[in-house]
């Protein structure tokens, strides 16, 4: 995605308070939540399933946006002068790569005692689901307000991302192919703290991270997706042993 639209006036201002109700209602619910959830192991069919939806969906992606970029360039470069943002080196693809790379070792080390094949299979899904995290959200916050090509700005919009919509669900149910993945607290508030980062990026209006302030935002917000993905495997022990039985109360002392 080259860049989009910022927002402006009460738009903005709107956007601002949704991003900061939704962040305070997840750190509520993180107050909440006294015990890690265990996601529910899928059965055979539905892994088939979603790892059909997650290729097909990348393929799909991989015509439309190729298509999506094509006609852009065409219908716009004689007219419109290049863009700062159109040329530029996308700002965070450094942060992205970077924050995989450290999630997938760091995720690996603390499930490693699982054995090396749920180990290399948390650390591949938590690195995977991490931008997603971050990207799900963002891309609905940018939908309406990237660039408009004629005739159809909704067609062609919509086929650059329904597939982008799919491989971000998809790839978040990758999660409970991972037997250790759990949802606790501390994944709520750093998903909380992530919605709060989107607010105060909302409330300059969401620019495209091309100056320091919304740059430095951006890769915020995208470190911690990656730590809420970090969360989902910790092991977290609050009253019940996460992922072992609870050890039974002493007996008393016969009298």
């Amino acid at each position: 995605m080259a860049a989009w639209a910022p927002y402006a006036g009460t738009d903005a201002a709107a956007l601002t308070v949704v991003l900061l109700a939704v962040g305070l209602f997840v750190a509520f619910l993180g107050t909440r939540l006294k015990h890690p959830l265990r996601t529910g192991r899928p059965s055979r069919t539905t892994i088939i399933l979603v790892i059909m939806i997650w290729a097909l969906s990348i393929l799909a992606f991989v015509v439309d946006s190729s298509a999506y970029i094509r006609y852009a360039i065409l219908l716009l470069k004689p007219t419109l002068p290049a863009s700062p943002a159109s040329t530029a080196p996308n700002p965070i693809s450094s942060v992205t790569i970077l924050s995989a790379l450290i999630s997938f070792v760091l995720i690996a080390y603390l499930t490693r005692k699982h054995g090396i094949k749920v180990a290399l299979l948390s650390a591949f899904v938590g690195a995977a689901v991490g931008p997603m995290i971050f990207e799900l959200p963002f891309d609905m916050i940018v939908f309406n307000m990237t660039l408009a090509l004629a005739p159809s700005p909704t067609l062609f919009r919509a086929l650059y991302f329904l597939p982008l919509f799919l491989i971000e669900l998809s790839t978040m149910l990758l999660v409970t192919f991972s037997p250790l993945a759990r949802l606790s607290r501390y994944t709520m508030f750093s998903l909380a703290a992530m919605f709060l980062v989107f607010a105060a990026w909302a409330s300059i209006g969401f620019p495209y991270p091309s100056d320091p302030l919304p740059t430095l935002l951006n890769d915020v917000g995208k470190v911690l997706s990656f730590v809420v993905a970090i969360t989902l495997f910790l092991d977290i022990r609050e009253g019940r042993n996460a992922g072992s039985p609870q050890s039974p109360p002493p007996r008393a002392a016969p009298s």
